[in-house]
């Protein structure tokens, strides 16, 4: 928990403060990278979009079951830093290897390593978050948290643009010289986060369960009935909710180049971050609730948007239609962070985390295998309609099964 008297950093605390910078750069070098990614497999590698899908699923399955272990973990032990600062340098020691990628399998392998490291340090990192702020001021928290590891979305964002275009210009089919341009400075990033993880942030006192409470008892016992609703429904959201990777998949598939793609990803991440802070002050006021339903609001509206997309609309209803995605991200990403953290024994943060993130997981491995199975037998259109769907469901079951 945050100490009285302790030194403030832009109204956070230090670890919060020091923890947005390590998101950030993070970011940065993850953004430069895996943004192209699902082009790299489908214009150099020759990867159709339902194995594309599997890829990112099977990767974030892994991530799903190491969330869960590692949250819990860190309950057991009653510490966050050693798990966090495992799952980043796990992250940032694969990234390299995509230079050696030369067949889907190969790709597969290198994003199920990678997605590794972000299972491992997901919970421990967003239960410190949550230990190092008090509940007066947790939306703040993870709203500063967002916000930062946004920006560094959109630095590594213009990064990757820079480069695309001194590499290629406005090419419609990436290059495989400009993707491996894009790892390589990447990397430094990378590196970068790991050194202030560890020499900046420090381990908050959590509280530490007995062991009656959390050794042999299964995951979610311990929980309320809300906390249990609160994991479906974020499971039924994702279902629809598939990887991003589609979303620049259904902006190739209109005709749009990687460049320009990435130039619309900009305004996305920049009004994510922009939004971020504010929207996790406005929960902190009015409640957790309306600003997540009005965000997966947002979501839906967006999915279908993309659904009804063609190569025949000028190009700004496209960019408009990735920056109101991005407000969707800016409200209810941080501020179902925080729903968590108040729902919660705070004693069970880590394995709360785990199961919330693990939730999330499960639904996105069906999530994009679905959208590429839909995406290959019906139309691409088929999948932002199936998430718009899924999006709306889920709105209707927060709104009359969750309270405050």
């Amino acid at each position: 928990m945050e100490q009285a008297g302790e030194k403030r950093f832009l109204g956070v605390s230090r670890n919060v403060f020091f923890l947005g910078w390590v998101s950030f750069l993070t970011d940065v070098s993850s953004e430069m990278m895996f943004h192209m990614f699902p082009l790299f497999l489908s214009h150099v590698l020759g990867v159709g979009a339902a194995f594309i899908g599997l890829i990112e699923g099977l990767g974030d399955s892994a991530a799903t079951i190491l969330k869960v272990a590692s949250g819990w973990a860190s309950d057991r032990l009653g510490r966050r830093k050693g798990l966090t600062t495992l799952g980043y340098v796990l992250s940032t020691v694969a990234k390299p290897f995509l230079l050696l990628a030369s067949s889907g399998g190969v790709a597969l392998a290198i994003r199920f390593f990678e997605r590794s490291g972000k299972g491992i340090r997901t919970s421990p990192r967003d239960a410190l978050v949550a230990d190092s702020t008090t509940p007066e001021t947790m939306g703040r928290g993870f709203g500063f948290h967002r916000a930062l590891d946004t920006f560094g979305a959109v630095g590594g964002i213009a990064i990757a643009a820079a480069v695309i275009y001194l590499m290629q210009g406005w090419e419609t089919t990436l290059a495989l010289p400009s993707f491996r341009w894009l790892v390589i400075i990447g990397v430094i990033p990378a590196v970068l986060s790991v050194l202030v993880l560890v020499f900046f942030v420090h381990e908050a006192r959590a509280s530490r369960p007995r062991g009656k409470e959390i050794g042999a008892a299964a995951p979610v016992e311990g929980f309320d009935r809300r906390f249990k609703i609160f994991l479906a429904i974020m499971a039924l959201f994702t279902l629809g909710n598939s990887a991003d990777i589609f979303l620049v998949l259904r902006a190739s598939d209109i005709g749009l180049s990687p460049l320009h793609i990435l130039l619309m990803l900009i305004p996305l991440n920049l009004i994510y971050a922009a939004t971020s802070y504010p929207f996790g002050r406005l929960s902190d006021r009015v409640g957790r609730k309306r600003v997540i339903i009005a965000g997966w609001g947002v979501y839906a509206l967006t999915y279908l948007g993309f659904a009804l997309v063609s190569p025949t609309w000028h190009v700004i209803y496209v960019i408009l239609l990735f920056a109101f995605y991005g407000v969707y991200y800016g409200a209810a990403e941080g501020v179902t962070r925080a729903f968590v953290a108040d729902i919660v024994p705070k004693e069970r943060r880590g394995t709360a985390y785990g199961l919330y993130h693990g939730s999330i997981g499960v639904s996105l491995l069906l999530a994009s295998v679905i959208a590429g199975v839909l995406w290959e037998a019906i139309d691409p259109a088929a999948t932002f309609f199936f998430g718009a769907a899924m999006a709306g469901a889920a709105i209707a079951g927060f709104a009359l099964l969750l309270r405050e």
